[in-house]
This record gives C-alpha cells, structure tokens and sequence, in this order.
C-alpha cells in the first residue's frame, strides 16, 4: 500500500510552461473531456489488483465509471497547472456504495470510494513532494483533514464528501487548490512565499480503491476542469 502512495507521488513530469508566468483570462482546462474521448491521455497506474474505469452514461450524464474488488488502480494525468491561471478544480460525482465499517484514518481502512488526488512534484527533492486527495469519505464527517496513514503529513486528505451524502445522487463540487493547498500545508506568511511554493500542481489523478479491505465499490465521476473562476 505505501508503494501506492508512493508512486503517485513521485511521478515526474515534461511539461512546456507559459514562459512569462501570464494569466490567461478566463481559462478553463477540461482535463478528461469525456465527450471526446479525452480520457485516453490518462495512464493506468495498477498498484494491487486494477479497478476498472469506463466512459458511460449514467442517469442521462456522460461520466467515468469506476469499480473496484479489492483492488487498487488509478488513472494519473501528468500535466502542470498554473493555479495562479486557473485556481479552480470542478468536477461532479456519484456514489453507488459506501465502504462501511473502515477507519479511514488508519493504514487497514485507506480505501475510498472515490477520490482525485492534485500532487506538487518535488522532483529530486523527494521531500518537498506533497499531495492533496480529495476523497468522498464512508465513515468521516464532510469538512475533515487528516494526514494519510502512509505517507503522514506529505499526504493530506480531506473529506469534500462525508458519510452524510447521500448515495446515487450527483454532487458539484468545486475547490479553490491554491487554497486548500495553503490552508492544509500552511501559509508560508506572503503572497510571494505562497506563490513558490503552491503555484503549479504536476500531476492529477483519480482513484477507487478497496485493496485493503478486500470490499467493493462502485462511482462515477464527471469531468475535471480547472478554470479561473
């Protein structure tokens, strides 16, 4: 399980950077565009057993079905987001179970039915690599933060969806990343400071996983986009 984590957070990136640092008004970045098959960019990273992940409709909506059984494989976009450009991370998702009875806080119940991971690369400097996940959560409370049971405080997860949300029912959800990366790594006491640290984000990934509790679980996902507003 540590080999998972690790991996999603040590992957490295070759991506052409807007030289100038310019923002670009009124961006939007659709990172799957499911309509157009853009989902076929994403690799398939298998870290044990491999959740499958499809393109279909779903309550009239075009989405990313995922399923896992006792499996953990994601899908991972190596692409560099300037989230001074586009600080917005939208998407919609749907759950179809809940994976009861885990303690998601502890290394045996790290499993969720759904969750997108944003990663700041820290390329040689292993130790400067952090990740946010983004997790629709069985048995935690909405709101929540808490460092990942691997990977300690490198990983923070934070719990958009709680064990309050209803099931087979779509949410919107949108998050400031810049954000949320100051307020779960901490403001480094300036704008500047923030910037350098916070700025781009490296890699997007999207995961089901019930490789630790041997159980099953069924979501789906709508499309990625970052935008400016």
């Amino acid at each position: 399980m540590y080999k998972k984590l690790l991996l999603l957070l040590t992957i490295t990136t070759c991506i052409n950077v807007n030289a100038n640092n310019s923002v670009i008004p009124n961006a939007s970045i659709n990172l799957t565009s499911l309509s157009e098959n853009g989902i076929e960019q994403w690799q398939d990273k298998v870290f044990s057993g491999k959740s499958i992940y499809t393109v279909e409709e779903y309550q009239g909506k075009l989405a990313l079905k995922a399923s896992s059984d006792n499996a953990a494989s994601g899908l991972v976009l190596e692409k560099q987001i300037d989230l001074m450009a586009t600080p917005h991370l939208n998407w919609s998702w749907l759950a179809e179970n809940k994976l009861q009875g885990l303690d998601e806080r502890s290394k045996s119940g790290d499993d969720f039915v759904a969750r997108i991971y944003v990663v700041i690369d820290g390329g040689l400097w292993i130790w400067r690599t952090k990740s946010l996940s983004y997790v629709w959560s069985s048995n935690q409370a909405q709101g929540l933060v808490w460092d990942n049971a691997f990977a300690g405080d490198s990983v923070k997860m934070m719990s958009v969806r709680g064990k309050e949300a209803n099931m087979s029912q779509w949410f919107q959800e949108k998050r400031n990343v810049f954000q949320d990366l100051i307020d779960t790594f901490g403001d480094k006491g300036s704008e500047q400071a923030n910037r350098e640290a916070y700025q781009y984000i490296d890699v997007i990934a999207i995961m089901t996983d019930t490789d630790n509790s041997g159980k099953k679980a069924q979501a789906y996902y709508g499309d990625l986009i970052f935008t400016q507003d």
